[in-house]
């Protein structure tokens, strides 16, 4: 597609269209996976250490958790993470993903905290949080356009109206 057949169609060169033919801006799409990929990268690596590293499972212990529990969570971070990574996986399940990881994040703060540890046990927790802010942030405005807000019209360059 040339730039001049761009103009007359009325879809900027720096937008991309997603599965339904919704068109949206390429940075909300590259902010979303680079987001997504830096969460899922220190999530899955969270996992792999409480499954396999011993200082991970006396950490734990120091919490007053329970090995078993432990375990049940390294393998429900893995099972959110392919959840957030496979597109053909549906957006509430998504949503359920989130929702998981949001209360594993507050809950591993909330340990920290009333176990009296310092910034360096609870601070990853916080920066996954953050990481967890803006991939949610860009997963909901992605789905919002996905969902027809900022549809075009197909004879028209104007937004599309919602009543």
């Amino acid at each position: 597609m040339t730039a001049n057949s761009m103009i007359e169609s009325c879809e900027p060169l720096n937008r991309t269209k997603l599965s339904g033919g919704t068109t949206v801006p390429i940075g909300l799409v590259l902010g979303f996976w680079i987001s997504t990929a830096l969460f899922a990268l220190q999530m899955s690596f969270t996992a792999y250490a409480q499954l396999r590293l011993p200082q991970v499972a006396e950490a734990f212990s120091h919490l007053g958790f329970p090995a078993w529990f432990r375990v049940e969570l390294s393998w429900a971070k893995l099972a959110g993470v392919a959840a957030l990574l496979i597109p053909m996986v549906p957006a509430r399940l998504k949503e359920w993903a989130y929702a998981g990881f949001a209360i594993t994040l507050v809950s591993a703060l909330i340990a920290h905290f009333a176990a009296g540890d310092g910034v360096q046990a609870w601070g990853w927790a916080a920066g996954t949080g953050v990481l967890w802010v803006l991939s949610y942030f860009f997963f909901r405005r992605l789905q919002a356009r996905a969902a027809g807000y900022a549809e075009r019209t197909e004879d028209s360059c104007e937004p599309r109206r919602h009543t």
